[in-house]
C-alpha cells in the first residue's frame, strides 16, 4: 500500500515540526515505517533497530516513537521498559507493532506511557494508528474528547481500519494482517492476593455473580451464532470481554491479554483498543504479576463486577435457566 497523500509539516503550538523515532528490527517494517511517518508531516529523528538504539548514546526520543518488535528476547523487553519510561515522563506519544506471541511480554513492558499496541497489522493499519497520534499530542490537541467522543472514535477507527484493510486486499490480494459508562461507587468485596482473586463475604443484599460454568454457557450460545451467520454481524467485543471476565472472576483465575483478545471474537489489535478504552473508562484494572513484573494480566473492576452481578440478577440469570446475554 502506497501512500496516496502528502500532508503539510505535523507542527506543535510553537510551530516547530514534531520529530519520531524509529526503531524497528525488521528492516522492511523499519522502511515503511519511515515513509509512512514523513508523508505524515514528521521530521525523522532516529531510524534504527532497538539493538543499534540501545547500544547508541542516550538521545532525546521524538514527540512519536513507532516501534515494531516482533520478538520477546530479555534484551529487547528491558529495552521497551526503559522507553516506556521515557515516553511516559516526556509526553512522547507511542505506537508498538508486535506478533500474537510476543503480545502479553510487550503488553507487560508498558505501564507509564499508554501506547498503541498493533499486533500483526498490515500497513493500512499502521498507517491509521499514526493518524490517531495526532489527535493525543498536547499541543495540538483543540479541545478534550469525553467518553461519548472516545467511544465514538474507536468505532470510527475500527470501521476505517476495516475498509482500509479490504482495499488492501484489493490489488494484489494481498493477505492483510490480521466511554459512556457509569457506574456506582467501587465495592470493597474483594481483594488481589497472590496468584487467585480472594472474594470476601459479600453483604447478603448484594448479588453475586453466578457460577463460571453458566458464564461460560452464554458464551459458547454467543459463538455459536457465527456458524450459522457472518460473525461480524454480532461482534461486541466490549461485553464478550466483560463475559470473560466475569467468569474468570467466578473461578478466581488471571486473564492475560492475549487470551482476553482471542475471547474478544475481533483482531487482536481492535481487542486491544477496546481493553484500553474499558481500562481508561474504570471497567477494567490491570493487574501485575507479583512473580514477574513483566507481565500483566487483566481483571474486571469491583465496580464493573458488582454491575454484571446486578445485571444477571435483573435478567433472572440464577444459573437454572440459560440465557442467551
Amino acid at each position: 500500500m502506497q501512500a496516496d497523500f502528502l500532508y503539510d509539516a505535523a507542527e506543535d503550538g510553537a510551530g516547530c515540526q514534531l520529530g519520531v523515532t524509529v526503531l524497528a528490527d525488521r528492516a522492511h517494517i523499519r522502511g515503511e515505517l519511515r515513509d509512512d511517518a514523513e508523508a505524515a508531516g514528521f521530521r525523522i529523528l532516529h531510524s534504527c533497530s532497538l539493538e543499534e538504539y540501545a547500544r547508541g548514546a542516550i538521545t532525546a526520543l521524538g514527540d512519536v516513537v513507532l516501534i515494531d518488535c516482533a520478538e520477546d528476547s530479555a534484551q529487547s523487553m528491558a529495552m521497551l521498559a526503559r522507553l516506556d519510561m521515557r515516553a511516559g515522563k516526556a509526553g512522547a506519544q507511542m505506537v508498538v507493532s508486535t506478533t500474537m506471541g510476543a503480545l502479553d511480554a510487550v503488553f507487560g513492558c508498558f505501564s507509564f506511557s499508554a501506547p498503541q499496541i498493533l499486533v500483526d497489522p498490515c500497513r493500512s493499519e499502521r498507517v491509521i494508528a499514526i493518524g490517531r497520534v495526532l489527535a493525543h499530542v498536547p499541543n495540538l490537541r483543540l479541545r478534550e474528547l469525553g467518553e461519548e467522543d472516545r467511544l465514538m472514535l474507536l468505532r470510527l477507527t475500527e470501521q476505517v481500519g476495516r475498509i482500509a484493510e479490504r482495499l488492501e486486499k484489493l490489488p494484489a490480494g494481498q493477505r492483510a494482517g490480521g466511554g459512556a459508562f457509569r457506574f456506582e461507587s467501587p465495592s470493597q468485596g474483594w481483594h488481589a492476593e497472590g496468584d487467585e482473586y480472594t472474594i470476601a463475604p459479600a453483604q447478603s443484599q448484594r448479588p453475586r455473580l453466578p457460577e463460571a460454568s453458566f458464564i461460560r454457557r452464554i458464551i459458547r450460545q454467543r459463538q455459536a451464532r457465527a456458524r450459522f451467520f457472518d460473525g461480524e454481524l454480532f461482534a461486541d467485543p466490549a461485553w464478550d470481554i466483560l463475559l470473560d471476565l466475569s467468569a474468570a472472576r467466578a473461578e478466581r483465575c488471571q486473564v492475560s491479554v492475549t487470551s482476553l483478545c482471542i475471547a474478544a471474537g475481533v483482531p487482536a489489535t481492535t481487542a486491544l483498543r477496546w481493553i484500553s478504552q474499558m481500562v481508561d473508562a474504570g471497567l477494567l484494572m490491570r493487574v501485575s504479576d507479583p512473580h514477574d513484573r513483566r507481565r500483566a494480566y487483566i481483571a474486571l473492576a469491583d465496580a464493573s463486577a458488582d454491575a454484571m452481578a446486578r445485571y444477571f440478577a435483573e435478567v433472572g440469570a440464577d444459573g437454572s435457566v440459560p440465557v442467551l446475554a
